[in-house]
C-alpha cells in the first residue's frame, strides 16, 4: 500500500483537498477519512491542467518511457499499449497488462473497459489527448527537448507527486544532475562530435535542439556541424559528410535495432572507408549507443541515467 503523496511542488502541482466538515466540528477521524477520500492533484501538463486522483490505482500508460519511469519506482499500471519494448520492459508484453491500442493509436474500447483513474500520453501519443481526455483524466507528459533536462525533471517530479515517490525521486535526481555537472566538465576537451542514426542504410545526422540535442545542449560536447537543424527525424547525410566532418566523437543509433527491424545494424552500414579514415574511428571513439533506451524511451527517469553514463564513457 502507498503512501499518500506529501505536498507538491509549487511550480507543477497543486493539492485540492476537500474536506466535509459539519457545521458542529467534526473529529480528527472524520476529517482524516474525508480527505483522505477525496485528494486530488491539478497537473500542470503540455496541454494544460488536469486534476487527478492521489495515488490512482488503475492507470494507462501510452508512453513508454514514463512507463520506465513508473516501473522503476514499483508503480502498478494496468494498461499498456502494443508496443517494442527495451529488455528491461519485456514483461509489458505479455497478457498480464490490458493492451489499449498503439503508441500513435488507442483502441478506445480497450481503454474503456479498462476503467482507467489515469491516462497518460506523451512524444507519440499526444494527438490523442483530446479524446483519451473524454473516457478518464489524462496528463500528457511530453518533454521540450529543446529544453530537455529542466522539462524532463519536471515531469518526472510530477509523477513522482502524483504516485507518492518524492523522496525516492528526488535522490535519484539529485545524482543525475551530480552526474551531467560532471559529465560536462569531462566533455570539455574531449573534442568536437557528431550524433547520427542509421536507418535502413541511410544515415541522418542530429546536432543542437533536437530530440537528441541532450549530448550537446546539456552535456556540453561540441558539436562538428553547428549548422543541422532542428528536424524530428534529423538531417540526411552521406559517408563523404561524415569525413568531411571528421568528428573526434562519434555517437551512433541504430534505428533498425531499436524497433526491430532486420537490416544492416550500425556497425556494418558505417563500416566503409570514408568512415575508418576518421578521427573517431582512427581514435576508437565510435560509440554505439544503447537505441531502444535513445529511441524508444528517451525521457524515461532509467533510460536518462543510462544516457547520460554513455555519453560519460564517450568523454572519458
Amino acid at each position: 500500500m502507498r503512501t499518500q503523496a506529501r505536498p507538491l511542488a509549487a511550480f507543477s502541482l497543486t493539492v485540492v483537498t476537500a474536506l466535509a466538515v459539519s457545521a458542529c466540528g467534526g473529529g480528527e477521524d472524520t476529517t482524516a477519512e474525508a480527505a483522505a477520500g477525496s485528494d486530488e492533484v491539478t497537473v500542470t501538463h503540455a496541454q494544460g491542467e488536469t486534476a487527478v486522483p492521489v495515488d490512482p490505482q488503475r492507470v494507462v500508460v501510452f508512453d513508454v518511457g514514463v512507463l520506465s519511469t513508473l516501473d522503476s519506482l514499483g508503480v502498478e499500471v494496468a494498461g499498456v499499449p502494443e508496443a517494442t519494448y527495451p529488455e528491461s520492459l519485456a514483461a509489458y508484453s505479455g497478457d498480464e497488462y490490458a493492451k489499449v491500442g498503439s503508441l500513435f493509436e488507442p483502441d478506445y474500447e480497450a481503454v474503456n473497459a479498462v476503467e482507467p483513474d489515469l491516462i497518460i500520453v506523451g512524444g507519440r501519443s499526444a494527438a490523442v489527448y483530446p479524446e483519451l481526455a473524454e473516457i478518464a483524466p489524462t496528463i500528457d507528459l511530453t518533454v521540450d527537448n529543446q529544453d530537455f533536462l529542466a522539462s524532463f525533471e519536471e515531469r518526472v517530479t510530477t509523477l513522482a507527486e502524483v504516485f507518492g515517490e518524492e523522496d525516492a525521486v528526488a535522490d535519484r535526481l539529485a545524482a543525475l544532475d551530480q552526474r551531467v555537472a560532471e559529465v560536462r566538465a569531462a566533455a570539455e576537451g574531449a573534442g568536437d562530435a557528431l550524433f547520427v542514426m542509421t536507418n535502413a542504410g541511410e544515415v541522418s545526422a542530429y546536432g543542437p535542439d533536437t530530440r537528441f540535442g541532450l549530448v550537446y545542449d546539456e552535456l556540453g560536447l561540441t558539436p562538428t556541424d553547428e549548422g543541422l537543424t532542428a528536424a524530428d527525424h534529423g538531417d540526411a547525410i552521406s559517408f563523404e559528410y561524415i569525413a568531411d566532418e571528421d568528428p573526434d566523437i562519434l555517437l551512433v543509433l541504430d534505428r533498425d535495432a531499436a524497433i526491430g527491424e532486420s537490416g544492416q545494424a550500425a556497425q556494418q552500414v558505417l563500416d566503409n572507408e570514408l568512415v575508418r579514415g576518421t578521427t573517431a574511428w582512427q581514435n576508437d571513439d565510435v560509440h554505439y549507443l544503447d537505441s531502444s533506451v535513445w529511441y524508444i524511451a528517451p525521457n524515461g527517469l532509467p533510460s536518462v541515467e543510462q544516457m547520460v553514463e554513455e555519453v560519460a564513457t564517450a568523454v572519458a
